[in-house]
């Protein structure tokens, strides 16, 4: 089995909002306990058991503030057409209340045992020596911010160590693109005179800044201020599914040249080239948009950002238990043990290292534990 390092979930959101609704997120989490709780979609995509089956060993788990109820997009029109309008802003008090209620759950899942929150990446090694999932705090969309960034760096002590500026909505820090098919990334604005001082701010305390939901002009922005490899962390590839959420040719040649990554987004929406969501869709799909990130931008820049949580899912891999046979689909179309591991882990590690500035000593404790459980 390989492990896999995934680099986005939604799995705090799912808990925090059946908490919202009375459920025990621990217990949810630690237990199972959705599946006998909630019904079909409710159960979601990860807790504990599912986890290991599926040898998923950790990832950046997102505190995520939604727009209310669940985000219905636009039927598409005959010829597949659709443009589902951004989400209106946010006031930021009651973001911070729920980002604050969302990192409680984080923090307790760890003192019941559920995982490890990980600061730094020989944090992430040991966890997943030790069989403990590795989790790594992440904010997608900054609502819970305040421009002086002060909350920033209370988020940070807590152990935040990734965060996209935006998600599918415009905020103080810079404007995000609408899920729309087809449609160019290119669709607004980019970052803020508030959001360029975000990115130094990241740059600053080690804080990987993720590109997943931002224009392609704030991606570009991000790309000139920023002294880390650009990252997509759940996005695909637009010249096969020409979703504005995925990534165009020559942002997929930045991220390249920065020695970024881009994680494999397992929303079918954008992967299917008719931009469909039909979760009638085979692991061939995935692999294809993995072919051609890796013919385009090197094997090295390529990983995995499943959206678990997040979004309709293929079938075939169902929920994190499912995710060898993404694996095994790999292996069958050519991919061998250290591009696997480089896919599946290693990418993730290499690119979060640099982000937060890691020591040479911490990076010799990761590969040491990472020898040790046959993964470097």
């Amino acid at each position: 089995m390989q492990p896999v390092f995934d680099g986005h979930n939604d799995v705090l959101f799912r808990l925090w909002n059946h908490a919202e609704n009375g459920a025990d997120p621990v217990a949810e989490f630690v237990g199972g306990a959705a599946k006998a709780g909630f019904e079909g979609e409710e159960a979601g995509h990860i807790d504990m058991a599912r986890a290991k089956a599926g040898g998923l060993a950790g990832g950046l788990c997102a505190i995520y503030i939604s727009s209310g109820g669940r985000l219905q997009f636009d039927e598409p029109d005959a010829s597949g057409r659709y443009h589902t309008p951004l989400s209106a802003p946010l006031e930021r008090q009651a973001s911070l209340d729920k980002a604050l209620g969302i990192a409680a759950i984080a923090l307790r899942i760890e003192r019941a045992g559920g995982w490890a929150l990980c600061r730094d990446s020989a944090d992430i090694a040991a966890a997943m020596a030790a069989g403990k999932f590795a989790a790594v705090l992440h904010m997608e969309g900054c609502e819970a911010l305040d421009a002086e960034l002060n909350a920033l760096e209370v988020f940070y002590a807590a152990g935040l160590r990734s965060l996209g500026p935006v998600w599918s909505r415009n905020n103080i820090f810079g404007h995000g693109v609408p899920f729309a098919f087809p449609l160019s990334p290119d669709t607004g604005p980019g970052l803020t005179g508030a959001g360029r001082r975000l990115v130094r701010e990241c740059n600053r305390l080690g804080v990987l800044v993720d590109l997943a939901h931002i224009t392609e002009k704030g991606f570009w922005d991000v790309a000139e201020l920023s002294d880390q490899p650009l990252v997509a962390s759940h996005s695909n590839v637009h010249a096969i599914t020409p979703a504005a959420r995925n990534l165009t040719d020559r942002q997929l040649d930045a991220i390249a040249e920065s020695r970024g990554l881009v994680g494999l987004n397992f929303a079918v929406g954008l992967l299917r080239p008719d931009g469909r969501e039909s979760t009638d869709t085979p692991v061939t799909t995935m692999i294809r948009h993995i072919d051609y990130m890796v013919e385009r931008m090197g094997i090295d820049c390529v990983a995995i950002g499943s959206d678990f949580d997040g979004a309709p899912i293929p079938a075939e891999i169902g929920d994190a238990a499912g995710l060898q046979k993404l694996v095994a689909g790999l292996q069958n179309a050519g991919y061998g043990d250290e591009d696997l591991a480089k896919i599946c882990r290693g990418n993730w590690l290499r690119v979060l290292a640099s982000a937060w500035h890691e020591t040479a000593e911490i990076q010799d404790k990761t590969t040491s534990s990472q020898r040790k459980m046959g993964t470097a």
